[in-house]
C-alpha cells in the first residue's frame, strides 16, 4: 500500500469533501480519486460514500481510521530516524507578528550558525491560519499563542513565552485604577479576531467592564502608539515588541493573573523536522533566557 496515498485518504476525512482535499493537497480532484480508490481495492472493502460535494466513512472506514493515523505516523518516525544524520536543508516555519518582531531574528541567527546550510521559509500569519497550515503540512511547525481550547492530539505544543494581559494606558494615569480606567476612558480594542483579543473580551466580560470603543485594531505596535498620542487606553497582553524610544505609557497590571497570554511552539507529531524544530526551540529558550533586561513595546 503506497503511504502517500493513505496520507492522502485521512486528509480526505479531515476535510470532509474529496475537492477541498485536492486543493490542499495540489492535486486534482479526479487523481485524488483514483488514490482513494487504490487503497480500497487494497483492503477489498469501500472506506469513503459520497453524498454531494462530501465523504463519510463507512463502518469499514471507521474501522480502519486510528490504524491508518497509526501507521502514517510510524512511516513519518521511521522516515526521520533514517534521516536523522543528515544535515537538514529547509525549515518551513509560521509566526505571529508578536515572535517576528521579539526573540525570533535571535533564534534564526544562531539556528543559521548551528545549519549554515539550512533554508529557512518564514510565514507570518493569524494564528487560525497558521495553526491550519500546520496541520495540513504547509509549514513545518507554527509559533501562536495557545488557543482557548484543546490542540488536536496529531499536534505537539511546547510552550515558550507567558504573557500576562495589562491595561495600557498614558502616562499621566500611571497611578490610576486600572478597572475604573477601562470603563472610563476611550478604549481601543485589540482585534478579536486574534486569540490575544479574545482573551481580552472575555476579561472584560468576566469583570462586567463595559469600554467606551473608539478603535479595534490588530496590530500591538500601532496599539501602543495611539495611546501614547492620547487616543484612549487599551487592554493587551504584555508583549516583548522592541519599544519604540520615547513613548509615555503606563503599564498597568491586573489584580487576576489568570488571564494570560501562552506563547508557543506548534508541530505535527513524528514529523520528520522533529529534531529540527526542538533545536528550534532550544534556541528560542537561550535567547530568551539570555535577554536580561529587554526592551518592552509595553
Amino acid at each position: 500500500m503506497n503511504v502517500t496515498f493513505l496520507r492522502n485518504f485521512l486528509t480526505v476525512v479531515d476535510a470532509g469533501s474529496v475537492a477541498e482535499a485536492a486543493r490542499r493537497l495540489n492535486l486534482s480532484p479526479t487523481t485524488l480519486a483514483q488514490q482513494m480508490r487504490s487503497i480500497e481495492k487494497d483492503l477489498g472493502v469501500k472506506l469513503v460514500t459520497r453524498s454531494g460535494r462530501t465523504v463519510s466513512l463507512t463502518e469499514p472506514g471507521h474501522r480502519v481510521l486510528e490504524q491508518a493515523r497509526a501507521l502514517v505516523r510510524d512511516y513519518a518516525s521511521m522516515h526521520s530516524t533514517a534521516n536523522s544524520a543528515l544535515p537538514p536543508k529547509e525549515l518551513r516555519l509560521g509566526s505571529i507578528n508578536t515572535a517576528l518582531q521579539s526573540f525570533i531574528p535571535d533564534t534564526l541567527l544562531r539556528l543559521t550558525e548551528s545549519f549554515p546550510s539550512l533554508s529557512v521559509f518564514i510565514h507570518a500569519g493569524t494564528s487560525e491560519k497558521l495553526l491550519e497550515d500546520v496541520m495540513q503540512g504547509s509549514l513545518d511547525a507554527v509559533i501562536i499563542p495557545h488557543p482557548q481550547y484543546d490542540f488536536p492530539k496529531s499536534l505537539n505544543w511546547q510552550l515558550l513565552v507567558v504573557e500576562p494581559l495589562v491595561v495600557l494606558a498614558p502616562a499621566r494615569l500611571r497611578a490610576g485604577d486600572p478597572h475604573e480606567i477601562l470603563s472610563t476612558q476611550p478604549f481601543i480594542r485589540y482585534d478579536r479576531r486574534h486569540w490575544g483579543g479574545q482573551l481580552a473580551d472575555r476579561y472584560l466580560k468576566e469583570m462586567g467592564i463595559v469600554p467606551h470603543e473608539r478603535f479595534e485594531l490588530a496590530s500591538l505596535l500601532t496599539i501602543a502608539l495611539m495611546v501614547d498620542r492620547g487616543l484612549g487606553v487599551s487592554l493587551v497582553p504584555d508583549s516583548a515588541y522592541p519599544a519604540p524610544s520615547g513613548l509615555r505609557l503606563a503599564k498597568l497590571p491586573l489584580s487576576d493573573t489568570r488571564h494570560q497570554r501562552l506563547i508557543g511552539a506548534v508541530w505535527k507529531r513524528g514529523s520528520p523536522k522533529n529534531g529540527l524544530v526542538n533545536v528550534v526551540i532550544d534556541h528560542v529558550r537561550h535567547v530568551l533566557t539570555r535577554a536580561k533586561a529587554p526592551s518592552r513595546l509595553l
